[in-house]
């Protein structure tokens, strides 16, 4: 009978902004309530900054070992050099919640959202936002330090960079190459900073960045392009940041058929998500062999996931037992040391607001009661068994 390795980590995932509710001092708070691009606004999201508690304990009666989440800087400094002691202890609870319930604690430190302040400032592209970024880093070294196993540092800094400061349909709002390459270095440089800070208070926390990553594949004549594309968006990251890091967090849903010119469409008669792009798990097979020939680091799936279409739970079903087939394939070749499902609720997906859903557990808006999709039960019992139940 197959086995994943013992030690894997099978988790799901959360983000603050998108889950907690009512984050007001964030930047993605007031993007929601003045930019033409979101569909409504976040509001009180799934109510887990009051629930957490009772999502933690069904994570663990699923059968999941590992939760990420992530801590939000707006909640912890929301306006500048002013400090939160009541999130600073709230986040701790959190942690120590995880950790009590037998679950590994997956510590995300910059999920998309930063406090509007310093948005306002120019976001990444300001060498003053990078220094405070830094000390709310060390603020969580010197208040977490010794209960940190797993520290991501920055959620997918290509796509913040891409759509944040060149395309300006994430905040701040920026929109030319120049900012985009200005908050690339800064990213990168953030990161490998966090990763000295949260060393130094502890030496046995793993550390890494979580890359969105896509297999490109050119059509003919696209070969040169799709290359381009992915050097700006993927390789850049892996280049830069293997020094400094443990693990590298790949975050894959679907490929790229890149053509010559315009965007990728999906395949002719291929089934589509929510999202817009083709259901295909077998991305996983191009993006974990890139990332970790490029790293030559252990490699975790941070994310990875799907919103079919009508919340159609068999296809979301399916698309996990492929993605898992994958990953058995890959273990062959590739250190892999955990795979973590996005996401645990049906959450506020950015821009799209609550339409898509990718969740293993549904909310209800009215009263937030949780009900488990029967893919939560299907990824638990995997978990359980540590992958015997999809042979």
């Amino acid at each position: 009978m197959f086995e994943f390795p013992k030690g894997f980590l099978w988790g799901t995932a959360t983000a603050a902004h998108q889950v907690e509710g009512n984050n007001i001092s964030s930047d993605w708070w007031d993007w929601e309530h003045r930019s033409s691009h979101t569909t409504e606004p976040s509001m009180d999201a799934c109510n887990h900054l009051y629930l957490y508690e009772k999502d933690i304990k069904l994570m663990a009666e699923l059968g999941f070992n590992t939760y990420r989440f992530s801590i939000e800087w707006a909640r912890i400094e929301p306006e500048e050099n002013c400090y939160s002691k009541v999130f600073l202890n709230h986040y701790k609870r959190v942690i120590e919640r995880v950790i009590e319930s037998g679950l590994v604690p997956c510590v995300t430190l910059h999920h998309f959202t930063s406090p509007l302040w310093a948005s306002k400032k120019g976001g990444f592209v300001s060498k003053e936002v990078c220094e405070r970024f830094l000390k709310y880093v060390d603020l969580i070294g010197q208040n977490y330090g010794e209960i940190l196993s797993y520290v991501c540092s920055i959620n997918e800094p290509n796509i913040v960079a891409f759509m944040g400061y060149r395309m300006g349909l994430f905040p701040p709002g920026g929109q030319s190459a120049e900012l985009r390459r200005a908050a690339t270095d800064s990213f990168i440089h953030c990161h490998n900073k966090t990763y000295e800070i949260i060393k130094s208070y502890n030496d046995k926390a793993l550390i890494g960045l979580t890359l969105s990553m896509t297999d490109y594949q050119p059509l003919q004549g696209a070969e040169d392009r799709a290359k381009k594309i992915a050097t700006i968006m993927e390789d850049i990251y892996l280049e830069s940041i293997a020094q400094n890091s443990d693990f590298i967090g790949v975050q894959t849903y679907s490929r790229d058929r890149t053509p010559v010119s315009g965007v990728s469409v999906p395949e002719a008669g291929r089934a589509i998500t929510e999202m817009g792009y083709e259901i295909y798990p077998e991305a996983l097979l191009a993006t974990v062999k890139k990332a970790a020939s490029i790293t030559n680091l252990p490699v975790i799936i941070t994310e990875n996931g799907i919103a079919p279409l009508k919340d159609d739970d068999a296809v979301r079903i399916d698309f996990i037992k492929r993605a898992l087939l994958c990953l058995k394939q890959l273990l062959e070749t590739v250190d892999i040391r955990g795979y973590i499902y996005w996401s645990f609720l049906d959450n506020f997906e950015w821009n799209l607001g609550y339409r898509p859903k990718f969740g293993l557990v549904s909310v209800d808006n009215r009263d937030f009661s949780r009900t488990v999709k029967q893919s939560g039960y299907f990824l638990g019992n995997i978990a359980r068994t540590n992958g015997s139940e999809i042979i």
